[in-house]
């Protein structure tokens, strides 16, 4: 979860419809895996580590962020957090970047550096915001570069040395109603209203954006069709 968002959403994140629905979609992508460290590049708060070490036998994890204040250590259901401003070699079993490529001007490069630090065994799972034609002010807010299709995100990491194993949209169920909110503005020539889109909501909202999507978890096992978030589940590319 970016940091920005973090600080709006306080301690309420694990509540919000979006953080929740996607870190049970994560939690579905990895269900055949068993990872037991964890490495999550660009990790912001965290959020994603903290759930899966909640749910899971992970007993060590470390989340990497250029913005965090300092470096620092944190307990999580009987394991540990490394929370560390920069990139080191690690030996972890699992590679996160949730929404980290369209954050910088060179993907390819960011992701070979990470395949590069990991062990040749690492899985990554691997997450962006989808369909440029989706851009908003929640994009502007957050200092996006881009949004990527589907077929995009599998060429970026193809070029990063990695080989796919699984490739989905997530949040199809919600994408008409995002369509409905951005292109008007666009199709009147409107300037983009710079704000996060995650805003709390009420109880009826939230309950009910939660189980639009997570009916979607039973429902579309694979999705390339279209949705608000690409992933990509991949491996070290021994070719």
């Amino acid at each position: 979860m970016d940091l920005k968002e973090s600080t709006l959403l306080r301690d309420r994140a694990a509540d919000h419809w979006y953080y929740r629905s996607k870190a049970k979609f994560v939690t579905q992508l990895l269900q055949d895996l068993h990872p037991r460290k964890i490495l999550d590049i660009g990790a912001g708060s965290g959020f994603f580590t903290r759930w899966l070490m909640e749910r899971g036998s992970i007993d060590e994890a470390w989340c990497v962020d250029l913005n965090y204040e300092r470096d620092h250590d944190e307990a999580v259901h009987g394991g540990t957090i490394h929370f560390r401003r920069e990139p080191a070699p690690v030996d972890a079993d699992l590679v996160l970047l949730m929404d980290v490529l369209e954050h910088v001007d060179d993907d390819v490069g960011l992701l070979r550096d990470a395949v590069q630090a990991a062990p040749a065994s690492a899985t990554f799972l691997v997450s962006v915001p989808a369909f440029q034609f989706m851009w908003s002010g929640h994009d502007v807010f957050l200092e996006h570069k881009r949004r990527y299709t589907l077929a995009q995100l599998e060429a970026v990491v193809r070029a990063a040395g990695l080989r796919v194993s699984r490739a989905t949209y997530f949040f199809a169920g919600v994408f008409p109603i995002a369509m409905l909110v951005r292109l008007p503005r666009k199709l009147l020539g409107l300037a983009p209203k710079i704000e996060s889109g995650v805003q709390l909501h009420s109880r009826l909202t939230n309950a009910f954006l939660h189980g639009m999507s997570c009916a979607e978890l039973k429902i579309l096992r694979r999705n390339r069709w279209f949705g608000l978030t690409a992933c990509v589940l991949a491996e070290r590319d021994s070719t």
